[in-house]
This record gives structure tokens, C-alpha cells and sequence, in this order.
């Protein structure tokens, strides 16, 4: 089924300046929102220094702002003019181009994201000697670029073909090739995305439970001071939970993101059901995860998570007070930890 003929059957919407301000409102504040992210996530001498984290959070903030800077204005011409991308075959395709690699470029960083939080807190001795820091995260982020910009190019190569939507404001492959070829792209695009999203849900769940375990043996159990793993495990501070309440927050925006437009890429090469509508809202949808991630960082960083940090320290400190508290033996020589890492590369924050 060929969309391209479908699509002059369908009534073009009504591109007035009306219309306009939609697009062009989003691409402001997605561009606002990831410059001043950016700016915050930077701002400070102990964030420069900070883990492979934080390096993976400015990369995936920087993929939003490239990817808004380069689709949006596409977008916004052709409410312009509706044929920007019907008669410019190389435009289009540059298009479907962006679309899919800034898609799985975000889904491959927050992957990254919940490897490297599942090594720093639940394979600490791993996460030590394979030397895992911004240098490292740097070569990760090239990587994911690299592999990402070869297997998106693929359409191009001609793999698949690019078309032009029924709507004519965007390009993406054609999902409803009958060709092995394209066919096959669009199940190994959809494939790959969806492992993605897997394996950071699984990854974010393991340690999410890791991170519960430590925090039960830290209040029932005290830790010598001769058992250095003993001690970090019993370890439950506010830094990590910092990190992973942004990690959490982010992965829920671009997995809720992403996922409808993957279920359409799916739907579509399977049934060949033809729902531009569908499709469109899709791929708003993709687009609302540029504007929203920066705001992640910029809510969590400091203000929010702060009030909340110091709301879970009164009730601690509430219910442990009324706790009866055990004796300890002094040729033990055991303490109860109390407070933050603060000279560790493991526990960075944001």
C-alpha cells in the first residue's frame, strides 16, 4: 500500500496562524527549556566534577536541543507552505532521518542511564574497575551517536523508502511497505526500540530493589567499621536517591513518549490499517519528550527534591525517636552511619 497515493485523498488541515502557533510554541520552549538545562546542569564547580551520570544527563539534554533545533523548523515551513516536503524528496527523507535517529538516540542515553546507575549501586566493584566517569560516559555517548547515525542512515542507503505522511507536515519510512526490504527495517527499527525500553524498565526496576535492600539493612543492622562492602551497602543517602528520582522521572517522559509511536510502527507494517490521525498524534506525542526532559532536570535538581529531602528526614527522625534503641557493646567497636557519601565518585548529585 502506497501512502503517498493515499495521501491526496485525505483533506489537508487548515495551516492557518492559528495552526502555527502550535508548532512554533513548542519549538520555543523546547529550545528554552534545554538551553537553561543545560546552563543548570553546568553551572556549578561540584557538577563539573561530577560521575558518567551526569555526563549521560547533559548528553541526553544536548540530543533534545539538536533534535528540536533541526525537526522543528522543517515542521514550521510547511504550514508555510504544504508542499515543502510532498515535492522535496531529499528534504524528506533528511526528515524521516531525524525523526527516527533522535527517536532511538533518547531511548539508547536513558538505556545508558539505568546501566550505569545498575553497576554504580548494585556492582560497585565492577563499576570501580572498568573506571566508569565522564570520560568514559563521553566514549559511550560517541558510541550510541556512531551506531545510531549507521543503522538510521539505512533508509537512505535505500533499506527503505522515506515518504512524505498524509498530512504533509512530516516524513518518516514507509510502515506499510509490502517489500521484504523495508519491511524488514521497519520490524528491526521497531524491535530495537522496543529492547530498549525493555531493558531500561528491567534495569530501573533491579535497582530500584537494590536500593530498598539497603536502605532495610541500614536500619535494622549496624556496620563494623573492618567491613568496607558491609558499609557501603548499609549506605542509603539522599544523593542516590536524587539520582535515581531523575533517572525514574526522565525514563517514564521518554518511554511514555516513545512507546505510541513504536506500537504505530508495529501496527502498521502487521495490518497495513491505513490511520494518518493515529500516526500524527504518535509522533506529537515523541515530540512533547524534548520539552519535557529539561524540566525534569531543572524541578529536581535542587528546589523540589530539597523540600522533599528534608520532609523524609523529619519523619525519619520521627519514627526513630520513638524507636527503642538497641545497646551496643563497646568491644565490638560497631557505629550506626549517618549522613551522605561525600568523597566518592559513585554518589554524585545533580
Amino acid at each position: 500500500m502506497n501512502d503517498t497515493r493515499n495521501s491526496s485523498t485525505h483533506t489537508l488541515p487548515d495551516k492557518t496562524a492559528e495552526a502555527m502557533a502550535v508548532p512554533v510554541l513548542m519549538f520555543a520552549v523546547g529550545v528554552i527549556g534545554n538551553i537553561i538545562a543545560i546552563a543548570a546542569l553546568s553551572g556549578s564547580k561540584q557538577e563539573r566534577k561530577s560521575s558518567a551520570f551526569f555526563a549521560l544527563v547533559c548528553g541526553l539534554a544536548v540530543t533534545d536541543l539538536l533534535g528540536t533545533c533541526l525537526a522543528s523548523p522543517i515542521t514550521i515551513a510547511t504550514y508555510l507552505n504544504e508542499n515543502v516536503l510532498y515535492d522535496n524528496t531529499n528534504l524528506c527523507e533528511f526528515h524521516s532521518f531525524l525523526l527516527l535517529f533522535f527517536g532511538v538516540a533518547g531511548l539508547s542515553i536513558i538505556c545508558a542511564m539505568s546501566a550505569e546507575r545498575y553497576l554504580a549501586i548494585c556492582c560497585p566493584y565492577t563499576y570501580q574497575r572498568w573506571g566508569i566517569d565522564q570520560h568514559f560516559a563521553r566514549k559511550c555517548l560517541f558510541c550510541i551517536y556512531l551506531s545510531n547515525i549507521a543503522f538510521c542512515c539505512l533508509p537512505v542507503m535505500g533499506m527503505a523508502g522515506s515518504i512524505c505522511q498524509p498530512s504533509k507536515t512530516w516524513c518518516f519510512i514507509n510502515w506499510r511497505a509490502d517489500k521484504t526490504l523495508p519491511a524488514t527495517y521497519s520490524f528491526l527499527y521497531a524491535s530495537v526500540s522496543f529492547l530498549l525500553i525493555l531493558m531500561t524498565i528491567v534495569l530501573n526496576f533491579a535497582v530500584c530493589g537494590n536500593l530498598l535492600i539497603m536502605r532495610r539493612r541500614k536500619i535494622q543492622s549496624p556496620v563494623t567499621r573492618g567491613s568496607a562492602r558491609a558499609r557501603w551497602k548499609a549506605l542509603s543517602s539522599g544523593v542516590e536517591a536524587q539520582m535515581m528520582t531523575v533517572l525514574m522521572v526522565t525514563s517514564v517522559v521518554v518511554l511514555g513518549c516513545s512507546a505510541p509511536l513504536v506500537v504505530r510502527v508495529f501496527s502498521n507494517q502487521i495490518t497495513w490499517t491505513e490511520n494518518s490521525h493515529a500516526d500524527l498524534m504518535a509522533i506529537r506525542i515523541a515530540s512533547v519528550n524534548a520539552i519535557l526532559d529539561p524540566w525534569i532536570y531543572i524541578l529536581l535538581r535542587r528546589t523540589l527534591f530539597r523540600k522533599i529531602q528534608r520532609f523524609s528526614k523529619v519523619f525519619y527522625i520521627g519514627r526513630k525517636s520513638k524507636a527503642p534503641m538497641l545497646p551496643v557493646k563497646s568491644s565490638q567497636r560497631t557505629f550506626h552511619y549517618q549522613g551522605d557519601i561525600t568523597n566518592t565518585h559513585v554518589f554524585t548529585p545533580l
